[in-house]
């Protein structure tokens, strides 16, 4: 697209105008929230754009992986890979993600993943392939896949609608997966929540750990939280 802008935060900069997978509120929230250590080696499932990848690499990573089964979101990521400064970490695989194959086991898993019910399937065969858990990706499909890529001791987050979050936490526990961590997204103050940052494991933990999240205030302003969540990563915070 002879078009196209990149879209810009202070680090790096990306393209996703080809993407099935837009940059978007959902993925940016998770890429902050998400823990990192400088070694983890990091699976991103649906990568879109490239997004993920890119703001895990700027919180420093030892290697991140990203797989999408659309071709022109691979191809549109591999361009914003090789340009960004962390080109040498980052790879991408244009992959079914239940047939990826690799002899690697990952310290972390990342998604922004294909669960959005029927009732809100988009009209493009693309972008239905790519979010929505009837064309393809099962919540028991991808909880299998976790279990097969995933280190004894690793992570998997990923960024749910709330209203299917309870159904895939049940396919999880039966995959062995248990819930550590949820931020609760609220998108205006006074509003129910709409979206869940999740991270399970393979080990039961005690309490889980929970926080709650809100974008905008009554007068649909940002508020101070989400300015200083994401100051890192977004110009003119």
């Amino acid at each position: 697209m002879t078009d196209a802008r990149p879209f810009h935060f202070k680090h790096f900069s990306l393209f996703h105008h080809r993407s099935t997978m837009k940059v978007g509120t959902d993925a940016i929230l998770l890429g902050r929230w998400v823990e990192v250590s400088p070694t983890d080696v990091v699976l991103d499932i649906g990568t879109g754009c490239g997004l993920l990848p890119l703001m895990l690499s700027q919180k420093v990573v030892a290697h991140v992986d990203a797989v999408d089964i659309d071709k022109a979101s691979i191809d549109e990521a591999t361009v914003n890979f090789e340009a960004s400064q962390w080109h040498e970490h980052l790879k991408a695989y244009h992959s079914d993600i239940v047939d990826f194959q690799t002899d690697k086991k990952y310290d972390l898993i990342v998604s922004n993943p294909p669960f959005f019910n029927r009732y809100s399937k988009c009209d493009s065969d693309r972008k239905s392939r790519a979010r929505h858990n009837d064309a393809g990706l099962s919540y028991a499909t991808i909880c299998s896949v976790v279990g097969r890529l995933l280190r004894p001791e690793g992570r998997f987050s990923l960024v749910l609608p709330v209203n299917v979050s309870d159904a895939f936490l049940e396919e999880a526990e039966k995959k062995g997966l248990h819930l550590h961590k949820r931020m609760t997204i609220i998108p205006i103050e006074g509003k129910e929540p709409n979206r869940f940052n999740l991270e399970l494991g393979f080990s039961k933990v005690a309490e889980i750990q929970e926080e709650i999240f809100i974008i905008r205030d009554a007068n649909n302003q940002f508020t101070p939280q989400y300015r200083e969540f994401l100051k890192d990563y977004y110009l003119g915070l």
